[in-house]
This record gives structure tokens, C-alpha cells and sequence, in this order.
């Protein structure tokens, strides 16, 4: 059997998944750390083991992220848009908008059930409209990132937040929470804000049904529960969202295999 190997090195987590038949044989995940080289390494270990093979039993590799650069074993690099319009048409062939919430960019994506990209958006550099707002928030209340998603979904009086900038929302939180706002109603805000700024970002290219939310972000269950309040619609999560881009880099790796 060939094996193929797709890795994505994002600037907080990286991810990888290891292909047998198309069929997906292991998945590791790891903060990416100071050291994406070293983080890449030690995710093919780990991906090695769990499928119980060699290195030489992997015909092809594509790395894609952040720090796809410094992964130096891969046979080719492909942009995380590319990854992540493959990834999703092989979840749901039915999505035509992939959303993809990561640490430091929210990428949207036009795509159709063959993988293909027909157009795509990235955020600014602000973090405030990414997944690191998120790591910001949570910090100033003392909880795990994890966490924040099944909290706000708790909450029972809406906090509008003001601010869609990471850094004066981090002020904006702390005047909160001194004013007596509970942290389920602030993360609630918080999520609301997050998911406008999203909308806003996807309405700017045009969404096409279906919708889906992946990376990091999609695994945040209040911040799903806000999107789909703002667009008055379900929306298609994977089971491991996070894991789209390298299923994607996967995927390619597998198709450029073959002779």
C-alpha cells in the first residue's frame, strides 16, 4: 500500500495525517512552538508510530501552513488555501464556502466539490479577527482556550463588545469583568463580535451555500452557535476541523504519487 504524507505547520498548532488508500491511517496534532522544524520531526514521528511504518514506506510529501518552509522533508509546499479547499470537498463535497478560523488569519474560500478554488479572502493583520483573540480573551479570564466555547454558550444577558481589536479588547474585558459582567455573557459578546467581523469578511467575497467552518476556530462551539445566529442558518462542521488543511496536503500528496 503507498502511504502519503500532508502536513500543516501553523503558527499555533500543527497537524498532520497520514494517507493509506486515500483512507486516513493516523493524525498527530502539537503546538508548533519556537522550532517548526522540530515540531514537523516530531509529528512524523509520532504519525510513523501510530501507523506502524517507515519513512520509506511514504512516496510523497506536501507541507503546507505558516512554517511549511521548514519542513524539510517535504517533496513540495502548497498554499493552506489550496489545502483547505481539498480538504473540505473530500468532507463535504456539498460545501462551496470553506471558512477557515485560524490563529493569526481567517482565510474564506470559494470552492467547488472537486476541490477546486474559485476564489478566496484573507483577513488583515489584526488579530482581532482571527483565532487570536480568543487566546487573549481567555487568558485575562483565567481559562483554558478549550473551554470558552461551552461557557459562553451558558450565557443569559447579551454583552454587546465593542471592540474587534485584540489589543483593546483585552483592556475592554478587564473593565468588564470589573463592572461585574459575568464571564459567560462577556465570551458571549465576545463570540458575537468575532463572528461579525467573520460574516463581514465572507459577505465581502460572496458566500455560496453550503457553508462550512473549519481550522481551530470551528472547534469553539459559541463561536459556531454565533455564526450560525448571524446567518440564520446551519452550518457544516467536520468532526476535526482543525485537521482540514493537512487532510487537503494529504490528499494532494496521494494524487501527485501516483505515476
Amino acid at each position: 500500500m503507498a502511504f502519503a504524507l500532508g502536513m500543516d505547520i501553523g503558527s499555533y498548532f500543527s497537524k498532520g495525517i497520514i494517507l493509506g488508500d486515500r483512507k486516513p491511517v493516523a493524525s498527530s496534532v502539537s503546538p508548533s512552538g519556537g522550532d517548526y522544524r522540530a515540531t514537523a520531526e516530531r509529528i512524523r514521528e509520532a504519525l510513523l508510530s501510530e501507523a506502524g511504518i517507515n519513512q520509506k514506506d511514504i512516496v510523497y510529501t506536501i507541507a503546507t501552513g505558516y512554517g511549511s518552509k521548514q519542513v524539510p522533508f517535504a517533496d513540495a509546499l502548497k498554499t493552506d488555501i489550496v489545502c483547505i479547499a481539498k480538504g473540505i470537498a473530500s468532507l463535504d463535497p456539498s460545501v462551496r464556502t470553506a471558512i477557515d478560523v485560524g490563529d493569526l488569519y481567517t482565510k474564506v474560500v470559494l470552492t467547488d466539490d472537486n476541490g477546486s478554488v474559485h476564489n478566496f479572502l484573507l483577513s488583515g493583520k489584526c488579530a482581532g479577527g482571527s483565532g487570536r483573540i480568543l487566546q487573549v480573551i481567555a487568558k485575562v479570564l483565567q481559562v483554558k482556550v478549550e473551554e470558552i466555547g461551552a461557557l459562553s454558550l451558558k450565557s443569559r444577558k447579551k454583552v454587546d463588545f465593542n471592540t474587534g481589536c485584540a489589543v483593546f479588547a483585552e483592556s475592554e474585558a478587564i473593565s468588564r469583568i470589573a463592572e461585574g459582567t459575568t464571564k459567560e455573557d462577556l465570551l458571549a459578546g465576545l463570540h458575537r463580535a468575532l463572528a461579525a467581523q467573520i460574516n463581514s469578511l465572507a459577505e465581502r467575497l460572496g458566500v455560496e451555500k453550503e457553508l462550512a467552518l473549519v481550522g481551530g476556530g470551528a472547534r469553539d462551539a459559541g463561536l459556531v452557535q454565533a455564526m450560525k445566529d448571524i446567518r440564520g442558518h446551519d452550518i457544516i462542521v467536520p468532526p476535526e476541523p482543525h485537521f482540514t488543511a493537512a487532510l487537503g496536503a494529504a490528499i494532494i500528496a496521494m494524487e501527485n504519487s501516483r505515476p
